[in-house]
């Protein structure tokens, strides 16, 4: 499956449009590192145990749209784009969205 965020796919030439596709998740913060980082916010840097939810939240949300895209025929998804948001205190959602297509 290729993904790209770009309207084409360099060296290839776009032979159907398969639709709308998307994948999301909702995450929510650990308790425990939630506090580790709180801490870090007062001594400053990067929130790593943040960081890594976030990443792995990203993943997730893209193979879920590759499994839409699957579902569709497609063997590309061109114009991908990934947004989070929060949708309560301590969970936000990410998700990825696009369009499927068959390419040659």
């Amino acid at each position: 499956m290729i993904i790209v965020t770009t309207d084409y796919v360099p060296g290839k030439e776009v032979k159907e449009l398969k639709g709308f596709v998307r994948g999301s998740t909702v995450q929510a913060k650990h308790i425990g590192k939630d506090i580790v980082a709180g801490l870090k916010t007062i001594l400053g840097g990067e929130i790593s145990e943040y960081s890594e939810l976030m990443e792995e939240a990203r993943h997730q949300a893209i193979e879920r749209m590759k499994t839409d895209a699957v579902q569709k025929g497609a063997n590309a998804v061109i114009a991908v784009r990934l947004e989070t948001s929060a949708v309560m205190q301590n969970a936000s959602e990410i998700i990825a969205y696009g369009t499927a297509v068959t390419v040659e």
